[in-house]
């Protein structure tokens, strides 16, 4: 990044560095939207409000120009939850509040656009439905809403459908949605020009094994396979995805044999070569497992680290893969890993910052 002598003072003008959109649950009107930079020559993080009063954004991203950011508000209420865009002043690092919409479900925890960046898709878990609306300059209209039906065996979580994450695939043409209440993955085709996006594909969805809990999913940028996060069961599944159909590879558990506790998967992540898989595990595990991608696509076990931290729900690989950010939302704190481009491994650096419960970390250029 560029700042010439009247965009920015000069204590930012830290170089190199790496920053994130920093989302997090609040509890006061101070806390909202953060801004995070990492030095690595010096192991110094800062952080700092960017959007301060927009209620617990869980999820937060940007269009590909770093002029637009997306956030969830995560609360129920009579219309669900809120979405909200942002006009992103990238060299001043300032948000402006552009547009606030229902999200016609409880606790929308999920954001994606597609690759034309035409459409917002929301995630709505307590809702247990997807609403997508259309993006023109900033201002989001309502298009769809999308309400999943069913449950599966765990009383407690499972009751009703739980949506986790609303996923384009590469091809530009479908639509995955993790649903961990029904134990399936939802398959839906795109039609951006149709007044209804999104509709049922053929098969309409996928069933995982009954409890696993899907929560989060990457798609490899071949378009298969796909690497599922089971949260219940903490397991990373590896679906083959052709011609629209899914159908399992492998499943493989996040813990090591002798683990013994409560968990939590959360987070998936593929590296920027494509080589690597990243998973976090929360409960009293706390750790990020590392696999390796073979040529099939299927995964082999290379570590697992713990995060240096409580509950770690999200994490981010830096664009050129040299370091992993992991968030820690009980214990408050961000740390980096250097990771290694080779064999995909994570050490822990002595960069550290803390932030009120932060729970997503989206990367800027």
């Amino acid at each position: 990044m560029n700042f010439s002598c009247d965009e920015s003072p000069q204590e930012e003008k830290i170089e190199p560095f790496y920053s994130f959109l920093l989302g997090a649950y609040t509890d006061s009107q101070e806390q909202g939207i953060g801004l995070l930079t990492f030095n690595p020559e010096n192991n110094t993080m800062h952080t700092k409000i960017l959007a301060a009063g927009v209620s617990n954004p869980s999820f937060v991203i940007s269009n590909r120009a770093q002029t637009l950011v997306f956030a969830t508000e995560e609360n129920g209420g009579e219309n669900g939850g809120k979405v909200k865009s942002f006009r992103f002043d990238r060299q001043k690092n300032t948000l402006e509040l552009l547009d606030t919409k229902d999200t016609f479900g409880d606790h929308p925890c999920y954001l994606s656009l597609d690759a034309k960046e035409e459409i917002l898709v929301v995630g709505n878990y307590s809702g247990g439905n997807f609403s997508a609306y259309k993006v023109k300059d900033g201002m989001l209209t309502h298009v769809q809403t999308y309400q999943h039906e069913g449950q599966s065996v765990d009383p407690a979580r499972q009751e009703k459908p739980h949506v986790h994450s609303t996923v384009f695939h590469p091809n530009g043409k479908h639509l995955l949605v993790g649903d961990l209440g029904t134990d399936k993955i939802h398959l839906y085709d795109f039609n951006p020009t149709f007044a209804v996006p999104f509709n049922n594909a053929d098969p309409g969805y996928m069933e995982v094994t009954a409890g696993a809990g899907p929560r989060h999913l990457a798609i490899h940028p071949n378009g298969s396979p796909v690497y599922l996060i089971h949260e219940m069961t903490a397991e990373i599944g590896v679906y083959a995805y052709e011609s629209g159909k899914m159908s399992k590879l492998q499943i493989l558990p996040l813990t090591g044999k002798d683990f013994i506790g409560n968990v939590g998967a959360a987070e998936v992540r593929i590296s920027p070569d494509d080589k690597f898989v990243y998973a976090s595990n929360r409960g009293d595990a706390n750790e990020i497992t590392v696999f390796e991608i073979g040529k099939t696509g299927e995964l082999t076990f290379v570590e697992r680290i713990k995060t240096g931290g409580e509950n770690p729900r999200n994490f981010v690989i830096t664009s050129d893969g040299k370091f992993l950010l992991a968030a820690n939302q009980n214990s408050g704190n961000i740390i980096v890993f250097e990771r290694s481009l080779k064999t995909g491994k994570l050490k822990k650096t002595e960069a550290e910052t803390k932030f009120h419960k932060p729970v997503y970390l989206f990367g800027l250029d």
